[in-house]
């Protein structure tokens, strides 16, 4: 189970780069700065999208980590630039694709000790369920939000990406 959310986590994030290549065309024929984007946010309070980039990354690379028994790797979420955060993207996804099915075994197990919970800790099976899992979703979803509410065509599929059909016939 772990291996294939994380295999599914990390094709998000590839999907997500692709949606870069659209933002970057977007900025282009309108003749506009595409860090405009980058620092863009759907509220006041919200984080821009570089932090939505940065944080799905991070939910990914810790969950990879975590329940195959390491340690994440550190990103200095220093990240200003499209081509920055697609190296940050390569990154997570070179690290997370490293981690093998074996490598998984007994993650349920695992206890996670989580920076923002002192004193805690939480089992892989919930780990994965109620914490990775909710997060990456929800900043890869804000991360196309923001694109979508500036005007960026991305759309559901550009979020699901490619898909194994199969021919029915």
């Amino acid at each position: 189970m772990y291996y294939r959310v994380i295999t599914q986590c990390t094709q998000s994030l590839k999907n997500l780069e692709t949606c870069l290549d659209k933002a970057q065309q977007h900025a282009a024929a309108k003749k506009f700065d595409v860090g405009v984007l980058l620092n863009s946010r759907l509220a006041p309070d919200m984080q821009a999208f570089i932090y939505q980039v940065q944080s799905a990354c991070d939910y990914v690379k810790a969950a990879a980590a975590w329940l195959s028994g390491q340690t994440p790797p550190k990103h200095a979420d220093n990240e200003q630039t499209i081509d920055e955060l697609r190296v940050r993207i390569r990154k997570t996804v070179t690290f997370a694709e490293s981690v093998k099915e074996p490598q998984y075994a007994g993650a349920q197990e695992r206890n996670i000790r989580l920076s923002w919970m002192p004193g805690k800790v939480i089992g892989g099976d919930d780990y994965l369920l109620q914490v990775v899992i909710p997060n990456v979703f929800f900043h890869l979803s804000m991360a196309y939000a923001i694109l979508r509410h500036n005007g960026v065509d991305v759309g559901k599929r550009d979020f699901l990406g490619p898909m194994n059909f199969v021919d029915a016939s």
